[in-house]
């Protein structure tokens, strides 16, 4: 009930009593439901490693009771993978393994195929391809926004990297979004501390300031251009 009106004051008392309780054996259906609200909770607090932790073992017991929801928390289990950056797969498991193909959850499967090669068209090609799906379940809905936030942003840094100025619009193209939803993820990005730069709205340009370990690079090249013009000197 508390997981439903999103009361996490009261759902986090309820859940760690809930998880003091000791009894001879407890029921993998007992414990998956504890598990899949504590899930849920940490989600909505933004603590996703715990989440990742309690949507693992909710799936573990639903499977371990041959429960169907099992589909469910391997699906946040997903969500939440993309929303920590993890680069580890979540089909790595031996207890996840057997779903990789399974065809309920094959959109969150190419999905976080999309996000781990750092492959945007395709991830928003897919969301795009599976959205009435993904929009039906109301929890992975509810984190939507979030999750392209996210993944917008690894793609973006892990795009910018080698460049000093880059366009908006190789941006948007690149990553499959509007120019204007370019800049405000730029935006964020600078004013989050992740990009040292600067826009240049008139030219549509983002210029990133050098850092150490660019400057670095910079005066090897200025010096390895020298070298090769007093080659050439001397060689004449």
């Amino acid at each position: 009930m508390y997981t439903e009106q999103k009361n996490n004051k009261q759902l986090k008392d309820l859940y760690e009593r809930s998880l003091k309780v000791r009894s001879a054996i407890p029921h993998p259906l007992i414990m998956s439901v504890i598990r899949e609200c504590g899930g849920k909770m940490h989600l909505r607090s933004g603590d996703y490693e715990k989440a990742y932790t309690d949507f693992f073992e909710a799936f573990k017991n639903y499977d371990e009771a041959g429960n169907p929801r099992r589909i469910n928390c391997l699906k946040y289990l997903i969500l939440t993978s993309m929303l920590l950056k993890s680069a580890i797969n979540p089909f790595d498991s031996q207890e996840a393994k057997p779903y990789k193909n399974d065809s309920e959850i094959k959109a969150m499967t190419d999905l976080i195929s999309a996000f781990q090669n750092n492959n945007m068209k395709d991830f928003e090609r897919i969301f795009q391809e599976n959205k009435d799906t993904l929009m039906a379940d109301q929890f992975i809905h509810e984190h939507i926004a979030d999750l392209l936030e996210h993944v917008r942003t690894k793609a973006l840094l892990f795009l910018v990297k080698p460049y000093r100025a880059i366009k908006l619009d190789f941006i948007s193209k690149e990553l499959g979004i509007s120019e204007e939803e370019a800049e405000s993820l730029l935006v964020s990005c600078i004013l989050d501390g992740f990009i040292d730069g600067r826009i240049d709205q008139v030219n549509k340009i983002m210029i990133r300031k050098l850092s150490g370990e660019d400057n670095k690079y910079v005066a090897m090249d200025k010096l390895t251009e020298q070298i090769k013009r007093l080659s050439l000197t001397i060689g004449v």
